[in-house]
């Protein structure tokens, strides 16, 4: 079995303030560097910029080998303590970070080692470089670029750096990105997923919860209605070049009436299902609020926390989306792709392009049949284009 070694930092000009990270990956059998990652990551504190650093560092020695032993080091006695069970976390900005680092790779796999701060000075340069807006580094097996701060107003720019090897895999994860016109144009042509909420199914007007651990209902007259409007304002588009739905009746339903007029095949993906509410599944808010109070305000305040009955959590549907959409946008360079999904995956793809909070789920809103449209560069970041167009069902 191989091992690495992943040396991680992250800071915050203000905390909270500009920041950035930066994190290695380093063979620990020859001391070679085999990583380097290096970003902007806005306005954030510390801790933020921390973990994110250690994320990186995780997903790019997981790219290299998924079956490796990881040991982190790392200058933050936070997150070594909470990630390594000893310190319970507490602050809800932490808790969907440690639990999107517990993913990376199987518990046992990874183990955590605090270092002082002049031993990590090869992550510690690489995120104050990252926030300094520095010249390329040129570094073995890496591709470096960092980033100056962005005024509140602007959106964040942020670039990665990697292995070359990993450029046609790269997740446009845990990033917001320029608009198009902003796209360097030697970056190629974008993976761009439009997004397609199904149409309305009987417990759609009446507002009640509908997930994938439900009753699985058809479209109702209105939706299919719904799905043939679609279906024709994306014919006049003629962009669409692929459809991928989630497996659920209701989006297959809504895809097969854009097939049939595309004349394209559909293909199921399990990854774009939606998030699965437990005992809440056929109950309206009012209900969930006034049968399981304590397990609603829980769930409204802390995207960990699952729905009453074992349902998934927020987090869970994030983690799953952002490994959803890595997968399709690697499969899928520069090409445009339909994906028929629900409201909860919808809203976490534009929540992770734009590198919002995951609170900002809870202020969307996605109407039955409605368009949205997000595009992935070669270069890791992602544009918002378009957002709840109901146009077409007018």
């Amino acid at each position: 079995m191989r091992e690495f070694i992943v040396e991680a930092d992250g800071g915050s000009r203000g905390n909270p303030g500009p920041a950035g990270y930066g994190s290695v990956v380093i063979d620990a059998t020859t001391g070679e560097t085999l990583v380097e990652a290096a970003e902007y990551i806005g306005v954030a504190t510390n801790n933020v910029a921390e973990y994110r650093g250690l994320i990186a560092g995780l997903r790019a020695a997981h790219t290299l080998d998924p079956s490796a032993h990881i040991h982190v080091r790392m200058d933050s006695k936070l997150v070594v303590e909470q990630m390594s069970g000893r310190w319970k976390i507490k602050h809800p900005d932490m808790k969907p970070l440690a639990a999107e680092a517990g993913s990376v790779f199987p518990v046992g796999q990874v183990t955590y080692e605090w270092i002082p701060r002049e031993k990590n000075k090869h992550a510690d340069r690489l995120a104050n470089e990252a926030m300094d807006g520095a010249q390329p580094i040129q570094g073995r097996g890496a591709v470096t670029s960092a980033a100056p701060p962005r005024g509140r107003d602007q959106p964040p720019l942020t670039r990665t750096m990697t292995t070359t090897d990993e450029t046609d895999v790269r997740a446009a994860r845990n990033v917001a990105a320029p608009s198009a016109g902003w796209a360097p144009a030697d970056l190629g042509a974008p993976a761009t997923f439009v997004l397609l909420r199904h149409g309305e199914t009987p417990l759609t007007p009446q507002k009640r919860f509908s997930g994938s651990g439900g009753t699985n209902p058809s479209l109702s007259p209105v939706g299919q209605d719904q799905a043939a409007r679609a279906a024709t304002e994306l014919a006049a588009r003629g962009t669409i070049q692929h459809i991928i739905a989630s497996p659920l009746t209701r989006t297959r339903e809504t895809a097969a009436a854009v097939a049939e007029r595309l004349g394209l095949d559909v293909t199921i993906e399990e990854g774009l299902r939606e998030t699965d509410f437990g005992a809440w599944e056929g109950l309206t808010f009012g209900e969930v609020r006034e049968r399981y109070p304590d397990d609603m305000t829980a769930w409204l305040a802390d995207p960990t926390v699952r729905p009453t009955g074992g349902g998934e959590s927020f987090a869970a549907t994030a983690t799953r989306i952002a490994a959803t959409r890595d997968k399709l946008i690697a499969a899928y360079a520069g090409r445009t792709v339909l994906l028929v999904t629900h409201v909860t995956p919808i809203k976490t793809f534009v929540q992770l392009a734009l590198g919002a909070p995951p609170e900002s789920l809870f202020r969307m809103e996605l109407s039955a049949a409605s368009l949205s449209a997000v595009a992935y560069y070669a270069d890791g970041n992602a544009s918002v284009r378009l957002f709840n167009d109901t146009s077409h069902l007018r």
